[in-house]
């Protein structure tokens, strides 16, 4: 190539590159920016997430929970005096088990909890659906500073101790705690030490002006429903697949209960022997008033024995133990499937209702002959008898489904029977339309003319807590073990 040729050569390539670089410049500078103030970072992170949970920890502040946020106890977790925790129709409140969460309605709280039949609130452990179990949480305690005969008693399970009621004084007897409608606690209720337990609702001292109607515990670590002292009356009550007892009192207690559920599961039972009711005056034998005078009238309480005259779990005790110079009263009831079926348990006891402070009447027993009536040291397990014929019906076992149905029962649909804990029924039929509970109720004994439980009592004309409404639906939960919230 010679060196005219090479310039040549050159000189095209050269005007080649300044085209192009024209081509490229011309085509940049008439383009038009869609975004003329880009993001710096082209990536940016996104939008926090809000937690899973709000955390409750301490002492709470005024406030309301709402039902489109998931909220987690931690620890012990306390209304004081003078604030109000009220929670919205629909809300979900975790336990954790960790920390053995427990929610304390201290002396001059409040908590209203107004939940709907198809918005109910539920307090329920933090664990996985599947995985939940009794205890796994502490539950819910209310202390008031209604009558009490023990001098400034501290209530079980809260550490320092926490104080409640007024000794042998009716001066915070109309004190409301607030407000407790349809509302479920599941999975509460620990053992923190021997005898030193909380349970799945616990009751100190609280005052009838506080409102509980339609409640359900389940799968509580120790007794369902447990009242110190106090004067709060309650309807509609559920205890299902309890630990301990159902429905405990003490320290003279003297309010109200009209329609309660007790249905309890074969393998569930404590070491300290589990009952139906179990009810005391005090911590001891001693003679101090006021003395417990609770009145309930139509319960169903159905034991671990469906068919049959036997149990698995050798904890189980009675239908109904009544101890420690109790005078509690029970009315148009029915009770079954205990391997045994009512003691009393001291001399005091059965004075008290031999001579009429408390009173047993128009119930219905279902229980094993041989252990139908039992006593404690000192009394006579054949005046219990006397007493409870005279003023009772008692039907013998060994318990069967034919028994079950003349009563009206729907046996395979409300006992636990051969079923696993989470196998019972979702929404079991308690209906009792035909039978001998169908009928019967008598509201006619001066009990229910006693002040404060005047105009109380529906005079309903069935025995037990049901007739023709199974007031269970639409709230109740009978497998929150895999419940998903």
């Amino acid at each position: 190539m010679n060196f005219s040729t090479a310039k040549t050569i050159s000189t095209l390539l050269l005007m080649l590159i300044v085209a192009v670089f024209l081509s490229c410049s011309d085509s940049t500078t008439t383009s038009v920016d869609p975004n003329p103030n880009p993001n710096p970072n082209p990536n940016p992170d996104p939008t926090p997430e809000e937690p899973a949970f709000i955390e409750l920890t301490g002492d709470l502040p005024t406030q309301t929970l709402s039902a489109d946020k998931k909220y987690l106890l931690k620890g012990q977790v306390f209304v004081r005096d003078g604030q109000t925790l009220t929670i919205d129709p629909g809300t979900v409140i975790f336990g954790d088990k960790r920390t053995r969460a427990t929610l304390i309605i201290d002396k001059g709280g409040k908590i209203i909890a107004r939940g709907e039949r198809e918005n109910p609130i539920v307090f329920t452990s933090a664990q996985e659906p599947g995985v939940r179990d009794r205890g796994d949480w502490g539950g819910l305690v209310i202390l008031g500073r209604a009558n009490t005969n023990q001098p400034n008693p501290a209530i079980e399970g809260i550490t320092p101790e926490v104080f409640f009621g007024t000794f042998n004084s009716t001066e915070f007897d109309e004190e409301s705690s607030g407000e407790l409608i349809f509302v479920r606690v599941e999975f509460g209720g620990i053992e923190l030490s021997p005898n030193n337990e909380t349970n799945s609702i616990t009751m100190g001292g609280v005052g009838r002006g506080t409102i509980m109607e339609y409640n359900m515990v389940s799968f509580g670590g120790d007794d369902g429903f447990e009242w110190f002292g106090g004067t709060v009356n309650g309807k509609y009550f559920i205890s299902h697949a309890m630990w301990d007892d159902d429905f405990d009192c003490d320290y003279g207690w003297s309010g109200n209960v009209q329609y309660g559920l007790v249905v309890r599961y074969p393998g569930f039972a404590d070491q300290s022997t589990s009952n139906g009711i179990e009810c005391d005056n005090g911590p001891n034998d001693n003679d101090v008033q006021p003395l417990t005078t609770a009145t309930f009238s139509n319960l169903t309480i159905l034991g671990p024995i469906q068919n049959g005259d036997r149990v698995g779990n050798s904890n189980y005790g009675y239908a109904m133990d009544l101890r420690r110079r109790v005078s509690a009263s029970v009315f148009n009831s029915v009770l079954t499937g205990f391997p045994n079926g009512i003691r009393m348990n001291q001399p005091s006891v059965y004075d008290n209702y031999n001579e009429g402070r408390g009173v047993l009447q128009n119930n219905i027993l279902v229980a094993l002959e041989n252990t139908a009536f039992r006593a404690g040291t000192g009394v006579d397990a054949d005046n219990v008898k006397d007493y409870w014929l005279e003023h009772n019906s008692f039907i013998p076992g060994p318990y069967s489904d034919q028994i079950h149905t003349e009563l009206g029962l729907k046996s395979n649909d409300v006992f636990f029977g051969n079923k696993l804990a989470d196998q019972y029924p979702r929404n079991p039929d308690f209906t009792v339309t035909t039978g001998i509970l169908a009928a019967g109720a008598d509201f006619s004994h001066a009990k229910f003319s006693e002040p404060h439980r005047t105009g109380f009592f529906d005079e309903v004309d069935f025995i037990g807590a049901f007739g023709a409404d199974n007031w269970t639906t639409g709230w109740t939960e009978f497998d929150p073990v895999n419940a998903e919230y």
